[in-house]
């Protein structure tokens, strides 16, 4: 009896990791004033653990707030969206939020991007055996700053997925710059976006330093992760935690905090940092809905739609291209 084979994902790694580039972005970094650290450093395989945990307390209410919202209102959602289009998940992570909304969008095909696609190699195996009829293509890109689509994604609209308030960890600026290449890459399509909101301080602050502490060793566990890029030295003991929100320019910062004079080296320089000085390693923009719907317009896209829990902590939009 001859048994027919399971369909397999395709796999395309478009991104291609330069080390010397990555030395020069943290040195330069590093030797800035104030020294700043880009918080892609965050996602070592440890810090990708730690965030999956983040993601589990009681404090960090984005995850479980956006999941709630298209658990409820998936329906009135799917309504305003393309159906059988093609579902392009953008940092896609395990595929598990995109899956949710397979059932209602009845994609034609899925198309999980991350930046590598050994990263989407076994979700994307276990999708697909969830999902056996699902076309599945797994794209390994740096999406943040290039979002132009092989040719295997194929032609027509696609629906870009982009889900857990992400975008907040963009300027302004380079926010507006992204949604530019999201719209053009969406073919007439458009964007599912989830948008964290302002809300009260005692809600904010403590989303990004728990009392338990693992938001501050994601934070430190960012040293550790320089250490190996660029060779340097520092000790995550001389260092502390710090997330506040920024009411001036509506985000959350984090921060690492130098507790006595020290210096770091690494090969070819060195920086000295006086007790208290800081390294800035992330921002988490946070939008007031009008606000956030003018960054879309000035993006190009022709409608927007937006759904928002009942506390109004948080938004899902979407966007026609």
């Amino acid at each position: 009896m001859h048994v027919p084979s399971l369909r397999q994902p395709q796999f395309i790694q478009l991104h291609q990791e330069d080390h010397a580039a990555v030395r020069a972005e943290l040195a330069a970094g590093l030797l800035a004033q104030p020294a700043s650290l880009a918080p892609k450093y965050l996602y070592d395989p440890l810090g990708s653990c730690l965030f999956d945990a983040i993601t589990e307390l009681p404090e960090y209410y984005p995850t479980r707030t956006e999941a709630a919202l298209l658990a409820e209102q998936g329906e009135a959602i799917a309504r305003q969206l393309p159906r059988g289009a093609t579902l392009v998940d953008l940092g896609a992570g395990n595929g598990e939020k995109a899956a949710r909304l397979f059932g209602l969008l009845q994609p034609a095909r899925y198309v999980a991007v991350d930046i590598s696609v050994d990263f989407l190699s076994n979700a994307l195996q276990c999708l697909q055996r969830q999902y056996p009829a699902l076309d599945m293509l797994g794209v390994g890109l740096d999406f943040s700053s290039e979002l132009t689509l092989p040719p295997e994604v194929g032609a027509g609209p696609r629906l870009l997925f982009y889900p857990g308030s992400s975008i907040g960890n963009f300027t302004p600026a380079q926010a507006l710059d992204f949604l530019r290449r999201a719209r053009a890459a969406a073919q007439g399509g458009g964007m599912l976006i989830g948008v964290d909101l302002v809300k009260p301080l005692e809600v904010l602050e403590p989303a990004y330093d728990d009392a338990l502490g693992v938001t501050a060793a994601f934070n430190k566990n960012l040293l550790q992760h320089v250490n190996r890029l660029l060779g340097a030295d520092f000790d995550v003991r001389d260092w502390q935690h710090l997330a506040f929100f920024n009411t001036g320019h509506s985000r959350i910062e984090m921060h690492l905090q130098a507790v006595r004079d020290l210096v770091v080296r690494w090969p070819g320089a060195e920086r000295a940092f006086a007790e208290g000085e800081r390294i800035h390693t992330e921002n988490s923009y946070k939008y007031q809905l009008p606000a956030f719907e003018a960054l879309l317009r000035d993006a190009g896209f022709s409608q927007t739609q937006v759904w928002t829990d009942e506390r109004g902590w948080f938004a899902v939009f979407w966007a026609q291209g």
